[in-house]
């Protein structure tokens, strides 16, 4: 049994807490929320974020960082990308105070606009930058929704310690999620954070009324595009963007309701604002910030990425959805096959 502290109480973070509950271990969830830190501890829900499911009765919440970080073997960060470094920062200071050090595990899927960092890269700046190889990230085919309900969900676990990631392969795996490892850190990181923007983009897609050949040819260049971004800018293994983190995630985000991204991107095709979109959703959409630092990212390095492109000018320059549509399928012929 391990002491695991896992920052972020909201729909994934309850779910991987519960499941890490259930498979013996002492698991304390961290959120800044106090009434929902009070519904997990009194009723072991968390009604605004995973409706009709309960928690493991195992798992505690608590608003106190030290508290949760205090004797903690392992800590999870399930935070959105744009509190990740704060968060971090606040986590150093408490493990210099009480001087451990930790295994760290990102489930973030996400990419810091401006910086252009991974999550793993800000876990290494703010917590580890001489112990690198404590960082393991783990991502893939996984809905917290369906992971609840003891769906058969598999996912990677990737680290620069082949050790590092057997160990959270071990603490995770049980008889409903299976895990996976992963040698090639970044590019499973840049696989799980660059679907979000595809699947946004499949989500217009759906909501401007088109169908099942639309779809396919919207992920599978999506696709072309994560592992061009993921090998020219990141330097991740090609292969990698065939596993769990690539396709499959890329897969199960274009085609769920589960998706927040997907659904986000429907309405966008819809015809609602984003900010509309942003204010109801009541959870992060992680696609409308991750596609701020792609484009950022392809602007830099001049890395083709179309789909991601009109995206972010859909989502950040009032560019009408028809129109990035008819200018994509009238760019100039090209090779299939092209880094």
């Amino acid at each position: 049994m391990k002491k695991i502290a896992v920052l972020g109480n909201g729909s994934w973070g309850s779910v991987l807490g519960s499941l890490l509950a259930d498979n013996g271990n002492d698991v304390v969830l961290y959120g800044n929320i106090d009434s929902v830190n009070e519904e997990i501890n009194k009723h072991h829900t968390n009604e605004h974020y995973m409706k009709n499911w309960k928690l493991n009765p195992n798992a505690t919440a608590t608003g106190d960082l030290e508290k949760a970080l205090q004797g903690a073997e392992v800590v999870l960060f399930v935070l959105p990308t744009k509190a990740f470094r704060i968060v971090a920062k606040n986590v150093r200071k408490v493990l210099d105070k009480i001087g451990t050090k930790p295994l760290l595990i990102t489930a973030t899927k996400g990419i810091e606009p401006g910086t252009k960092k991974l999550t793993t890269e800000i876990l290494a700046e703010e917590i580890y930058p001489e112990d690198q190889d404590k960082i393991v990230a783990i991502s893939g085919p996984s809905h917290a929704e369906n992971v609840a309900q003891k769906d058969l969900t598999a996912i990677a676990c990737a680290s620069t310690s082949v050790e590092n990631a057997k160990e959270v392969q071990e603490m995770f795996s049980n008889d409903y999620l299976r895990l996976y490892t992963n040698s090639d850190l970044v590019g499973v990181e840049v696989g799980g954070a660059v679907k979000n923007v595809i699947a946004v983009a499949a989500g217009i897609l759906v909501g401007k009324k088109y169908g099942d050949d639309a779809k396919a040819a919207l992920m599978t260049r999506g696709l072309a595009e994560i592992t061009r971004l993921g090998v020219n800018y990141f330097g991740a293994e090609p292969m990698t963007f065939s596993g769990l983190a690539g396709i499959g995630d890329l897969i199960v985000t274009c085609t769920s309701v589960n998706s927040r991204n997907w659904r986000a991107g429907k309405q966008l095709g819809e015809g609602k604002s984003l900010d509309y979109i942003i204010e109801n959703m009541g959870q992060t959409v992680e696609g409308a910030t991750t596609v701020k630092a792609v484009h950022e990212l392809a602007q830099e390095k001049n890395i083709d990425m179309p789909i991601s492109e009109a995206v972010y000018r859909v989502m950040y320059e009032n560019a009408n959805v028809d129109e990035e549509i008819k200018q994509m399928m009238g760019r100039s012929p090209k090779p299939e096959i092209s880094l």
